[in-house]
């Protein structure tokens, strides 16, 4: 079914333009009429919204009043825009030969206007009128291009935003599917569509068509789900439609075809209002349309209000019978209208007790979800907190040069500790996913960088498995991106940490690409390629389910299955997906697509500075941890550098000892018994308010990370930590206490 209704619904025309030089003030007939730009921008307001709602009749109406005063005034630029809005009703309407003619005229004036934004718009214009009414899409999108690019010309963002917006529905209707998602991006990323939230709407609507037209089921399901659910709230019928024709088709390709019925149920439902709207819009458009005329005089009016006249006189008595019928007529409608309020009130009562219903479920929805999310954070600090001590004490006594003999037992020992804090992170990974705690942060980065370090640290993998990493990346990939680069990180390590699981004497290969780059954007291609087991292609869905596994008679890894979950889930965050292509014993390829945005200058990526350990000797640190192992642990990292250390087991001892003696920084553990590292902080910042407190907690600091400076901490670190960026972060902040020592600083 071609989408020509849907298609013009989705044009609605550009909002007013400020700053216009013509004041809209005239005299006319002997009288001074004044007519602002805020008054068209009312009415062109309302014309819109009209338009939207597909009650062109009323649109039709606010079109032939803002053509009146604009031609009171003698404004070329407002009378382009009344010729414009009754354009696109008349192509609602489906008479293209008045849509035609009224584009020509909008043409015309805005010629006239001198506006560049004007003339832009016309390109458009004549864009969506080849593409709906004549079916001539290439004609069509050289008309968009023009529009397009004058709108950046002039900086436009919003008429650009709508302009990436009509050129989607065209590529949509010539089947030109990955045009019209390069178009849904460039439109989702101006977002310019506050006002009009049926823009957005529509974008989501397309999306989903996009990926059913792609056979991506999942993916067209959750955006056409999307759009049901916001066009509802909106009363966006047309989008409805579609959005349930889509669903219908995509659900009955994947076999669910009782879901499909009922989604073509409620499609054909919307489809029947929508013919229903055409007939009583076309039967009234026939005594609304207008044709505006510098010529009409009142002269024409005065006479045809007199044959109007004559005309009632000499059908009296069928005026009476008219009358008559009309009165049956409205006692019919009043009765329907009595029987339609009496089973409305019915139906609310009804939903009243739904949403009792609802609500009730919504609370135990949401008491299940904390209950959740408290339980994952006990496990990640009683889980956390061991291998703290286990991680710490391995680095340690790697250390130690008279245990070299045992280094590789050592290096095992520290190896499994590192494993199992990556399954932990991992499910931790995966319930931030699902409870929407992911932030999204935008930072510039160089690739080249970013994927020799990632692979570099899976070194040790590399070497127990015999295997062999290589790195291409295409010479045209810009030297400096911006997007989430932390998130691309978590993607990489997960598929790269697969494929060096999976593969034994093998080559692993990371294959960077670049297309489509332009001053602005860049299309990244990262493939992950390995020669190990490959996947069967009766498993290659079931892998991307959590806790799933691949079953392999000659393998016997045994993971979390959540690495591959986090990857699908990562990338549906970045509106990407996952191509995958294996065969059996001879490997697989992992392969996603990002845009980024490309940074032209090289901006200088900021290194942390690196203090020297040296300034920490002879400073007296207080290390509050009710764990006896990680007070050993700490203590020795600490007394590396020449730190003289005090310990004290829980929060009542750390405020005694924080009164009687001195100290330069306290480290305090955030969970212990007696009095936990909150309330103690609280305490000591009432009688020192300068001391650094530096809060230890294997928790998830984002769920308490404004308790921890609320109470005075200056600094967090997560357990198990980083030993290097352990010792730097206590040096920082010894030195921000004394910004002196700031000169002892040195750079690597």
């Amino acid at each position: 079914m071609k989408k020509w209704y849907f298609f013009l619904l989705l044009l609605a025309p550009s909002a007013v333009i400020y700053g216009q030089d013509n004041d809209a003030s005239q005299e006319v007939s002997g009288s001074s009429i004044i007519y602002t730009p805020d008054f068209f921008e009312k009415l062109i307001d309302s014309s819109n919204i009209y338009y939207i709602k597909g009650e062109h009749s009323k649109s039709l109406g606010i079109n032939v009043e803002i053509l009146e005063k604009a031609f009171a005034i003698e404004d070329p630029y407002y009378i382009h825009y009344g010729y414009r809005h009754m354009a696109y009703d008349y192509l609602a309407l489906n008479d293209t030969l008045l849509a035609r003619e009224n584009l020509e005229k909008s043409e015309r004036y805005a010629t006239l206007s001198k506006n560049d934004t004007a003339i832009a718009l016309t390109y458009m214009d004549m864009a969506n009128f080849y593409s709906g009414a004549k079916a001539d899409h290439i004609t069509a999108l050289d008309y968009h291009d023009k529009s397009i690019n004058l709108f950046e010309k002039i900086k436009d963002s919003a008429g650009l935003a709508k302009a990436h917006f009509n050129t989607v529905l065209t590529a949509m209707l010539a089947e030109e599917y990955n045009k019209a998602l390069i178009h849904i991006i460039n439109a989702k990323k101006l977002n310019k569509f506050e006002e009009h939230t049926s823009f957005s709407i529509g974008l989501d609507n397309m999306l989903g068509e996009y990926y059913l037209r792609k056979n991506n089921y999942e993916m067209a399901d959750r955006y056409l789900l999307r759009t049901i659910e916001a066009a509802k709230e909106h009363g966006l019928s047309e989008e409805l439609e579609y959005a349930y024709l889509y669903l219908s088709e995509s659900l009955s390709e994947q076999g669910k075809y009782q879901e499909a019925y009922e989604a073509h149920v409620a499609h054909k439902e919307y489809y029947d209002q929508h013919m229903d709207n055409l007939v009583n819009n076309g039967a009234t458009a026939a005594t609304t349309k207008f044709e505006v005329s510098e010529y009409r005089k009142d002269i024409k009016a005065a006479e045809l209000q007199t044959l109007l006249q004559e005309e009632i006189v000499k059908n009296k008595s069928k005026l009476n019978n008219f009358l008559i019928i009309a009165f049956i007529f409205f006692l019919i409608i009043f009765i329907a209208l009595f029987l339609a309020y009496r089973n409305r009130k019915q139906l609310i009562n009804e939903l009243k007790v739904k949403n009792k219903e609802y609500l009730l479920a919504k609370e135990e929805s949401e008491r299940l979800s904390r209950a959740k999310s408290n339980f994952f954070s006990t496990v990640s600090h009683e889980l956390r907190t061991p291998l703290y001590g286990v991680i710490g004490l391995s680095t340690i006594l790697l250390e130690d040069t008279s245990l070299k003999e045992h280094e590789k037992d050592l290096n095992s020992l520290k190896f499994s500790a590192d494993y199992l804090l990556a399954l932990i992170n991992d499910v931790l990974q995966i319930n931030k996913i699902e409870s929407n705690n992911l932030e999204d942060e935008q930072n510039s980065f160089n690739p080249r960088e970013l994927v020799e370090t990632i692979a570099s640290s899976f070194e040790y993998m590399k070497i127990q498995n015999r295997n062999n990493m290589h790195i291409e990346m295409a010479d045209n990939v810009p030297a400096l991106l911006r997007g989430n680069s932390v998130r691309l990180s978590q993607i990489l390590m997960n598929l790269i940490s697969n494929a060096c699981k999976f593969t034994e004497n093998g080559d692993i290969s990371i294959v960077v690409r670049a297309w489509d780059v332009n001053a602005s954007k860049a299309n990244i291609t990262f493939t992950v390629k390995d020669t190990g087991i490959g996947i069967a292609k009766e498993k290659r869905e079931s892998i991307f389910d959590e806790f799933s596994q691949i079953d392999s008679k000659n393998y016997t890894y045994q993971g979390t299955g959540l690495g591959l979950p986090i990857v699908k889930k990562l990338l549906a965050l970045s509106d990407s997906t996952i191509e995958l292509e294996s065969e059996l014993g001879k490997g697989s390829s992992f392969s996603f697509t990002i845009i980024f945005d490309v940074i032209q200058q090289l901006e200088e990526l900021k290194e942390p500075d690196i203090m020297d350990t040296k300034m920490l000797a002879g400073k007296k640190i207080l290390i509050v941890e009710d764990n006896r192992i990680n007070q050993i642990v700490t203590q020795k990292i600490l007394e590396k550098s020449d730190i003289i250390c005090t310990i004290a087991e829980n929060g009542d001892e750390a405020i005694h000892k924080a009164r009687e003696d001195s100290f330069d920084l306290i480290l305090m553990d955030v969970n212990m018994p007696v009095k936990n590292g909150i309330e103690a902080s609280t305490e000591i910042r009432k009688y020192n308010k300068t001391i650094p407190i530096i809060a230890l907690t294997a928790v998830e600091i984002e769920e308490i990370r404004y308790q921890i400076f609320e109470c005075g901490m200056n600094d967090i670190i997560v357990k198990p930590y980083d030993v290097t960026k352990f010792t730097q972060t206590i040096l920082k902040n010894i030195t921000a206490k004394n910004p002196a020592n700031n000169s002892h600083l040195k750079a690597i």
